[in-house]
Protein backbone atom coordinates (compact mmCIF):
# COMPACT_ATOMS: atom_id res chain seq x y z
CA UNK A 1 0.00 0.00 0.00
CA UNK A 2 2.73 2.46 0.54
CA UNK A 3 4.49 1.76 -2.53
CA UNK A 4 1.07 2.17 -4.50
CA UNK A 5 0.60 5.15 -2.67
CA UNK A 6 3.98 6.89 -3.14
CA UNK A 7 3.56 6.07 -7.10
CA UNK A 8 -0.17 7.93 -6.92
CA UNK A 9 1.74 10.98 -5.56
CA UNK A 10 4.74 10.74 -8.07
CA UNK A 11 2.20 10.64 -11.32
CA UNK A 12 0.01 13.96 -9.56
CA UNK A 13 3.03 15.76 -9.21
CA UNK A 14 3.75 15.10 -12.95
CA UNK A 15 0.75 15.78 -14.48
CA UNK A 16 0.78 19.34 -12.62
CA UNK A 17 3.58 19.85 -14.63
CA UNK A 18 2.94 19.08 -17.67
CA UNK A 19 -0.78 20.22 -17.69
CA UNK A 20 0.71 23.91 -17.20
CA UNK A 21 0.53 26.49 -19.81
CA UNK A 22 2.75 28.70 -18.59
CA UNK A 23 5.65 26.04 -17.63
CA UNK A 24 7.96 27.24 -19.54
CA UNK A 25 7.76 30.92 -19.87
CA UNK A 26 9.84 33.54 -18.77
CA UNK A 27 12.39 32.68 -16.12
CA UNK A 28 11.02 32.67 -12.55
CA UNK A 29 11.63 35.04 -9.75
CA UNK A 30 11.75 32.50 -6.99
CA UNK A 31 14.98 34.13 -4.44
CA UNK A 32 13.77 37.78 -2.57
CA UNK A 33 10.35 36.94 -3.77
CA UNK A 34 8.82 37.69 -0.34
CA UNK A 35 5.79 35.13 -0.19
CA UNK A 36 5.03 33.96 3.70
CA UNK A 37 2.26 32.26 4.41
CA UNK A 38 -0.91 33.59 6.29
CA UNK A 39 -2.52 31.26 8.45
CA UNK A 40 -6.18 30.67 8.10
CA UNK A 41 -8.70 29.08 10.34
CA UNK A 42 -9.81 26.10 8.53
CA UNK A 43 -13.06 25.54 7.35
CA UNK A 44 -15.27 22.13 6.14
CA UNK A 45 -13.23 21.38 2.92
CA UNK A 46 -14.15 21.60 -0.10
CA UNK A 47 -14.00 25.31 0.12
CA UNK A 48 -14.04 27.84 -2.36
CA UNK A 49 -12.89 31.16 -2.47
CA UNK A 50 -15.02 33.91 -3.87
CA UNK A 51 -13.66 37.79 -3.04
CA UNK A 52 -11.02 39.50 -1.72
CA UNK A 53 -11.22 42.88 -1.13
CA UNK A 54 -8.63 45.92 1.16
CA UNK A 55 -9.62 49.31 2.67
CA UNK A 56 -6.26 49.16 3.87
CA UNK A 57 -3.61 47.11 5.33
CA UNK A 58 -5.31 46.37 8.62
CA UNK A 59 -9.06 46.25 6.61
CA UNK A 60 -8.91 43.43 4.31
CA UNK A 61 -12.43 41.01 4.43
CA UNK A 62 -12.37 37.80 2.37
CA UNK A 63 -15.62 35.77 0.91
CA UNK A 64 -16.06 31.89 0.45
CA UNK A 65 -17.89 29.02 1.17
CA UNK A 66 -18.40 25.35 2.39
CA UNK A 67 -19.16 22.39 0.13
CA UNK A 68 -21.51 20.39 2.50
CA UNK A 69 -23.65 17.25 2.77
CA UNK A 70 -26.58 19.91 3.03
CA UNK A 71 -25.58 22.08 0.06
CA UNK A 72 -23.03 25.45 0.09
CA UNK A 73 -22.37 27.10 3.11
CA UNK A 74 -21.14 30.70 3.73
CA UNK A 75 -17.72 31.53 5.03
CA UNK A 76 -16.46 35.28 5.42
CA UNK A 77 -12.76 36.03 7.08
CA UNK A 78 -11.25 39.17 8.31
CA UNK A 79 -7.94 40.27 8.20
CA UNK A 80 -6.71 42.72 10.80
CA UNK A 81 -3.27 43.52 9.75
CA UNK A 82 -1.99 40.92 11.99
CA UNK A 83 -4.50 37.58 11.65
CA UNK A 84 -6.92 36.08 9.75
CA UNK A 85 -10.33 35.31 11.62
CA UNK A 86 -13.35 34.24 10.86
CA UNK A 87 -16.55 36.08 11.43
CA UNK A 88 -19.98 34.05 12.03
CA UNK A 89 -22.09 37.06 13.02
CA UNK A 90 -23.48 38.07 9.52
CA UNK A 91 -27.49 37.21 9.11
CA UNK A 92 -27.82 34.44 7.74
CA UNK A 93 -24.06 32.67 8.57
CA UNK A 94 -25.26 29.24 9.66
CA UNK A 95 -27.75 28.91 6.79
CA UNK A 96 -27.55 27.60 3.38
CA UNK A 97 -26.12 30.07 0.77
CA UNK A 98 -22.83 31.81 -0.20
CA UNK A 99 -21.15 34.91 -0.25
CA UNK A 100 -19.97 36.79 -3.22
CA UNK A 101 -18.33 40.35 -4.11
CA UNK A 102 -17.40 42.51 -1.16
CA UNK A 103 -17.17 46.29 -1.77
CA UNK A 104 -16.29 48.95 0.67
CA UNK A 105 -18.77 51.87 0.69
CA UNK A 106 -18.00 55.01 2.52
CA UNK A 107 -17.63 53.64 6.52
CA UNK A 108 -19.61 50.45 5.68
CA UNK A 109 -18.68 46.84 4.19
CA UNK A 110 -21.17 45.84 1.37
CA UNK A 111 -21.38 41.78 0.27
CA UNK A 112 -23.80 40.01 -1.91
CA UNK A 113 -25.22 37.02 -0.21
CA UNK A 114 -27.45 34.10 -1.60
CA UNK A 115 -29.13 33.03 0.59
CA UNK A 116 -30.91 30.10 0.68
CA UNK A 117 -31.68 31.11 -3.29
CA UNK A 118 -32.88 34.37 -2.45
CA UNK A 119 -30.36 37.93 -3.01
CA UNK A 120 -29.72 39.92 -1.13
CA UNK A 121 -26.85 42.79 0.36
CA UNK A 122 -25.04 42.66 3.72
CA UNK A 123 -24.39 45.68 5.21
CA UNK A 124 -21.50 46.25 8.00
CA UNK A 125 -21.78 49.29 9.99
CA UNK A 126 -18.25 50.53 11.23
CA UNK A 127 -19.70 50.20 14.44
CA UNK A 128 -19.49 46.20 13.68
CA UNK A 129 -23.91 45.77 13.59
CA UNK A 130 -25.26 44.49 10.30
CA UNK A 131 -28.11 44.77 7.95
CA UNK A 132 -29.76 43.42 4.97
CA UNK A 133 -31.03 44.71 2.27
CA UNK A 134 -33.18 42.02 0.45
CA UNK A 135 -33.42 41.94 -3.58
CA UNK A 136 -36.98 42.67 -4.93
CA UNK A 137 -36.85 39.66 -6.24
CA UNK A 138 -35.73 36.15 -6.52
CA UNK A 139 -33.50 35.04 -9.57
CA UNK A 140 -32.64 32.05 -11.25
CA UNK A 141 -28.47 33.14 -11.75
CA UNK A 142 -27.02 35.92 -9.38
CA UNK A 143 -23.85 36.72 -11.93
CA UNK A 144 -22.11 39.73 -10.16
CA UNK A 145 -22.71 42.72 -7.90
CA UNK A 146 -20.95 46.14 -7.76
CA UNK A 147 -21.48 48.87 -5.32
CA UNK A 148 -20.36 52.25 -4.58
CA UNK A 149 -21.38 55.35 -2.74
CA UNK A 150 -24.64 56.24 -3.85
CA UNK A 151 -25.92 53.14 -5.80
CA UNK A 152 -25.21 48.93 -6.02
CA UNK A 153 -25.91 46.69 -8.66
CA UNK A 154 -26.86 43.00 -9.09
CA UNK A 155 -26.56 41.67 -12.49
CA UNK A 156 -28.46 38.11 -13.20
CA UNK A 157 -31.46 36.39 -14.76
CA UNK A 158 -34.87 35.05 -14.49
CA UNK A 159 -37.38 33.04 -16.33
CA UNK A 160 -37.78 36.15 -18.54
CA UNK A 161 -33.99 36.32 -19.24
CA UNK A 162 -31.49 39.71 -18.35
CA UNK A 163 -32.27 41.75 -14.79
CA UNK A 164 -29.86 44.52 -13.98
CA UNK A 165 -31.38 45.42 -10.93
CA UNK A 166 -30.50 48.76 -9.35
CA UNK A 167 -30.09 50.31 -5.98
CA UNK A 168 -30.00 53.94 -4.96
CA UNK A 169 -29.87 53.86 -1.64
CA UNK A 170 -34.09 53.95 -1.08
CA UNK A 171 -35.58 51.40 -3.62
CA UNK A 172 -34.98 49.02 -6.04
CA UNK A 173 -35.43 50.09 -10.31
CA UNK A 174 -34.80 47.43 -13.10
CA UNK A 175 -32.54 48.87 -15.79
CA UNK A 176 -32.67 47.88 -19.24
CA UNK A 177 -29.54 47.86 -21.55
CA UNK A 178 -29.24 48.05 -25.03
CA UNK A 179 -31.31 45.55 -27.43
CA UNK A 180 -28.35 43.40 -28.90
CA UNK A 181 -27.19 42.37 -24.87
CA UNK A 182 -28.17 38.82 -24.13
CA UNK A 183 -26.47 38.30 -20.52
CA UNK A 184 -24.58 40.27 -18.29
CA UNK A 185 -21.60 38.36 -17.33
CA UNK A 186 -19.51 40.65 -14.73
CA UNK A 187 -19.83 44.22 -13.94
CA UNK A 188 -17.56 47.31 -11.98
CA UNK A 189 -17.91 50.94 -10.94
CA UNK A 190 -15.73 53.88 -9.86
CA UNK A 191 -18.51 55.82 -8.91
CA UNK A 192 -22.53 55.82 -9.39
CA UNK A 193 -22.33 58.00 -12.77
CA UNK A 194 -19.35 55.75 -14.10
CA UNK A 195 -20.07 51.79 -14.23
CA UNK A 196 -18.60 49.69 -16.47
CA UNK A 197 -20.58 46.08 -17.62
CA UNK A 198 -19.43 42.87 -20.23
CA UNK A 199 -21.85 41.28 -22.22
CA UNK A 200 -22.48 38.45 -24.85
CA UNK A 201 -24.14 39.67 -27.78
CA UNK A 202 -27.35 38.21 -29.13
CA UNK A 203 -25.68 38.40 -32.58
CA UNK A 204 -22.70 36.58 -30.96
CA UNK A 205 -18.94 38.18 -29.23
CA UNK A 206 -18.80 40.43 -26.74
CA UNK A 207 -19.20 44.38 -25.39
CA UNK A 208 -18.66 46.82 -22.90
CA UNK A 209 -21.28 48.85 -21.55
CA UNK A 210 -20.93 51.93 -19.91
CA UNK A 211 -23.64 53.52 -17.12
CA UNK A 212 -23.20 57.21 -16.90
CA UNK A 213 -26.16 58.08 -14.88
CA UNK A 214 -28.69 57.66 -16.76
CA UNK A 215 -28.33 54.68 -19.88
CA UNK A 216 -26.25 52.05 -20.18
CA UNK A 217 -24.32 52.04 -23.50
CA UNK A 218 -22.36 50.22 -26.00
CA UNK A 219 -18.89 52.05 -25.05
CA UNK A 220 -17.60 50.58 -28.32
CA UNK A 221 -14.07 48.78 -26.79
CA UNK A 222 -12.31 47.59 -29.78
CA UNK A 223 -12.37 44.02 -28.08
CA UNK A 224 -10.33 41.33 -29.63
CA UNK A 225 -11.94 39.22 -32.08
CA UNK A 226 -12.98 35.77 -30.48
CA UNK A 227 -12.41 36.97 -27.46
CA UNK A 228 -13.99 36.84 -24.00
CA UNK A 229 -13.50 39.43 -21.05
CA UNK A 230 -12.56 38.37 -17.52
CA UNK A 231 -12.55 40.81 -15.77
CA UNK A 232 -12.07 44.96 -15.42
CA UNK A 233 -10.33 47.07 -12.94
CA UNK A 234 -11.23 50.54 -12.63
CA UNK A 235 -8.73 53.11 -11.00
CA UNK A 236 -9.48 56.89 -9.50
CA UNK A 237 -7.17 58.17 -12.05
CA UNK A 238 -9.28 57.25 -15.26
CA UNK A 239 -7.31 54.25 -16.13
CA UNK A 240 -9.02 50.82 -16.65
CA UNK A 241 -7.60 47.50 -17.23
CA UNK A 242 -9.56 44.76 -19.51
CA UNK A 243 -7.95 41.16 -18.77
CA UNK A 244 -9.27 38.02 -21.15
CA UNK A 245 -8.81 35.27 -23.47
CA UNK A 246 -8.55 35.62 -27.19
CA UNK A 247 -9.01 32.00 -28.90
CA UNK A 248 -7.79 31.28 -32.33
CA UNK A 249 -8.05 27.50 -33.70
CA UNK A 250 -9.61 26.51 -30.45
CA UNK A 251 -6.31 27.69 -28.38
CA UNK A 252 -6.47 30.64 -25.65
CA UNK A 253 -4.26 33.62 -25.28
CA UNK A 254 -4.08 35.87 -22.12
CA UNK A 255 -4.98 39.44 -23.51
CA UNK A 256 -4.44 42.66 -21.36
CA UNK A 257 -6.27 46.17 -22.81
CA UNK A 258 -5.23 49.72 -21.06
CA UNK A 259 -7.39 53.08 -21.80
CA UNK A 260 -5.07 55.89 -20.49
CA UNK A 261 -8.48 58.45 -20.95
CA UNK A 262 -7.81 58.37 -24.48
CA UNK A 263 -7.30 55.12 -26.47
CA UNK A 264 -7.05 51.39 -25.73
CA UNK A 265 -4.20 49.40 -26.29
CA UNK A 266 -3.84 45.62 -26.15
CA UNK A 267 -0.82 43.45 -25.18
CA UNK A 268 -0.12 40.08 -24.69
CA UNK A 269 1.92 38.96 -22.03
CA UNK A 270 3.42 35.47 -21.88
CA UNK A 271 0.63 33.91 -19.80
CA UNK A 272 -0.83 30.84 -21.50
CA UNK A 273 -4.58 31.08 -21.52
CA UNK A 274 -4.83 32.45 -17.66
CA UNK A 275 -7.94 33.46 -16.18
CA UNK A 276 -7.13 37.26 -15.09
CA UNK A 277 -10.02 37.58 -12.98
CA UNK A 278 -7.80 37.46 -9.62
CA UNK A 279 -5.36 40.33 -11.02
CA UNK A 280 -5.08 43.67 -9.10
CA UNK A 281 -2.65 46.76 -9.72
CA UNK A 282 0.17 46.07 -7.10
CA UNK A 283 1.52 48.85 -4.55
CA UNK A 284 4.40 48.81 -6.81
CA UNK A 285 2.52 49.89 -10.12
CA UNK A 286 2.66 46.94 -11.46
CA UNK A 287 0.00 44.06 -13.00
CA UNK A 288 -0.60 41.18 -10.71
CA UNK A 289 -2.57 37.99 -10.97
CA UNK A 290 -1.97 34.25 -10.12
CA UNK A 291 -1.17 32.16 -12.54
CA UNK A 292 -1.22 28.00 -13.05
CA UNK A 293 1.80 26.67 -11.17
CA UNK A 294 4.49 23.83 -12.60
CA UNK A 295 5.22 23.25 -8.67
CA UNK A 296 2.30 21.16 -7.28
CA UNK A 297 4.04 22.57 -3.80
CA UNK A 298 4.07 26.22 -4.54
CA UNK A 299 1.50 28.48 -5.87
CA UNK A 300 3.24 30.94 -8.92
CA UNK A 301 2.27 34.32 -9.51
CA UNK A 302 2.74 37.03 -12.01
CA UNK A 303 4.19 40.51 -12.23
CA UNK A 304 3.07 42.21 -15.96
CA UNK A 305 5.14 45.79 -15.50
CA UNK A 306 5.36 47.44 -18.95
CA UNK A 307 6.96 45.10 -21.48
CA UNK A 308 8.12 42.88 -18.63
CA UNK A 309 6.15 39.63 -17.15
CA UNK A 310 8.02 38.20 -14.39
CA UNK A 311 7.12 35.36 -11.68
CA UNK A 312 7.22 34.57 -8.37
CA UNK A 313 6.73 31.70 -6.77
CA UNK A 314 5.09 31.00 -2.77
CA UNK A 315 6.14 29.22 0.02
CA UNK A 316 6.79 25.45 0.14
CA UNK A 317 4.24 23.65 1.20
CA UNK A 318 5.03 20.05 2.61
CA UNK A 319 2.82 17.33 0.98
CA UNK A 320 0.53 19.72 -0.76
CA UNK A 321 -0.69 18.62 -4.19
CA UNK A 322 -2.33 21.35 -5.41
CA UNK A 323 -2.00 25.01 -4.63
CA UNK A 324 -4.21 27.48 -5.99
CA UNK A 325 -4.40 31.11 -4.93
CA UNK A 326 -7.67 32.48 -6.43
CA UNK A 327 -8.05 36.38 -4.91
CA UNK A 328 -5.06 39.06 -4.94
CA UNK A 329 -5.15 42.61 -3.51
CA UNK A 330 -3.17 45.43 -2.17
CA UNK A 331 -3.48 45.98 1.32
CA UNK A 332 -1.45 49.55 1.67
CA UNK A 333 2.34 48.30 1.08
CA UNK A 334 1.30 44.57 1.11
CA UNK A 335 0.04 42.24 -1.44
CA UNK A 336 -2.32 39.28 0.05
CA UNK A 337 -3.66 36.55 -1.95
CA UNK A 338 -6.62 33.92 -0.56
CA UNK A 339 -7.19 30.48 -2.30
CA UNK A 340 -7.04 26.89 -1.17
CA UNK A 341 -4.01 24.31 -1.04
CA UNK A 342 -5.21 20.27 -1.14
CA UNK A 343 -2.69 18.06 0.97
CA UNK A 344 -2.48 14.58 0.40
CA UNK A 345 -4.89 12.84 1.42
CA UNK A 346 -7.45 15.69 2.31
CA UNK A 347 -9.51 17.90 0.35
CA UNK A 348 -9.26 21.77 -0.63
CA UNK A 349 -8.85 23.98 2.55
CA UNK A 350 -8.14 27.70 2.52
CA UNK A 351 -4.76 29.13 2.51
CA UNK A 352 -3.41 32.98 2.42
CA UNK A 353 -0.09 34.21 1.24
CA UNK A 354 1.34 37.77 1.38
CA UNK A 355 4.16 39.24 -0.04
CA UNK A 356 5.75 42.79 1.72
CA UNK A 357 5.32 43.45 5.27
Amino acid sequence: MNRLRAVVVCLVLACAAVVSPIATAAPDTTAGSGWSALPVPAAAPPVTVKDLAARGPRDVWATAYEHTADGLRPLLYRWDGTAWSRDTTFPGAGEPGWLGKVQFVGDEVWIFHNRAGSGEILRRSAAGTWSAVPLPQTLWTYQDFAAVPGGAWVVGEDSTGLKVLHYDGSGWTTRSTPDDVLFLMGITARTADDVWAWADRRTGGMAVLHWDGTAWRDAKVPLPTNGNVHTMLLEPSGRATIGGSQYTDGVGRTYLMTFDGHAWRTTYPPLGDTYTEGMVRGPDGALWLPVRSDRAFQSKYARVGGSRTTFSYGPKRTNAIDVNPRALVKAGTSLLSLGTVEIYGSKPNLMSERRGG
